[in-house]
């Protein structure tokens, strides 16, 4: 199919992207990498009257390492930029490591990681990998700047706390903790297939080589990502040879309500989801006993 008809404008610098976005509100829809939204548009699943092409906003697209640590990241950085970085590679290996799950390089050369966040699809990776990072978004609209947490971002299906009048412009990564260690894994249908089921691992150890943090995140399971509260509690306070893995896997599969679709059964979600998260934790719980060493 094609396309219906709209209006395309190609703006040189954020203001008069911004401008476009204040104008026509709801009616535009931004393109930058297009990997999500060109389908859409030739299945007449989006029918935008405006389209606001993004890609000439070079300074959109960079990966900075403040001299505090951590990382800043330009909206319209391409992921395959960032799964070959060495600044993304030290400061977040966590999301060096989860690029190569997302599609395929030839998808990965042209989305990218502002594109990924403002879709906001359930079952994609970097939305539950922002949310363990404590990532900070930067929205900017014609009239104002400000700053969204990870947590706070993503509210429903496909759908985000932006405004309609707002371009994601920088994503802000903290600093790695020294005693951190992470774990990313899903199951999908085949290798670049968007994940039936995954999770995302963030765990901290304190100098008596007990938790002192832990992140869970499923993703594919809902409407957005999920942090597992019950199961993180599990896991905290606790040295790292009293946690019961068993236990922890068993809370997430208890306390998940997934959905059921045409690729895998509720039941089938929880299931997984339990043996995912015993897995990237026995992982994440070893890399941080290397990193405290």
């Amino acid at each position: 199919m094609k396309p219906a008809p709209f209006a395309y404008f190609a703006p040189q610098e954020i203001d008069e992207a911004l401008e476009l976005l204040e104008q026509h509100g709801d009616e535009a829809k931004i393109l930058a990498g297009g990997q999500s939204l060109m389908p859409l548009l030739s299945l007449r699943l989006a029918r935008p009257g405006v389209i606001v092409d993004i890609n000439r906003l070079a300074n959109l697209a960079f990966i900075r390492k403040p001299v505090d640590g951590g990382l800043t990241l330009g909206a319209l950085t391409r992921q395959r930029a960032l799964e070959r970085s060495p600044d993304v590679a030290s400061q977040s290996p966590l999301l060096s490591a989860t690029m190569p799950f997302i599609a395929h390089f030839q998808i990965r050369n042209r989305g990218t990681l502002g594109g990924s966040l403002a879709h906001a699809d359930p079952a994609a990776e970097l939305p539950a990998v922002a949310l363990i990072l404590g990532a900070e978004l930067v929205l900017r609209s014609a009239r104002a700047e400000r700053v969204v947490q990870a947590q706070d971002f993503f509210l429903g299906y496909m759908t985000t706390a932006m405004e309609p009048n707002e371009l994601l412009t920088e994503i802000r990564i903290p600093a790695l903790r020294p005693k951190a260690g992470w774990a990313i894994e899903e199951v999908a249908r085949r290798r670049g297939d968007f994940a039936m089921v995954g999770v995302a691992i963030m765990v901290e150890l304190n100098g008596n080589n007990a938790c002192r943090d832990a992140r869970i995140a499923l993703f594919g399971v809902g409407e957005k990502p999920e942090r597992m509260k019950r199961a993180e509690q599990w896991v905290r306070g606790k040295a790292v040879r009293e946690i019961q893995l068993a236990a922890v896997a068993q809370a997430v599969s208890d306390d998940l309500r997934p959905l059921s679709d045409v690729h895998a059964s509720a039941e089938y979600r929880k299931e997984v989801a339990g043996v995912l998260t015993r897995r990237a934790l026995e992982n994440a719980l070893k890399r941080a006993q290397e990193a405290a060493s």
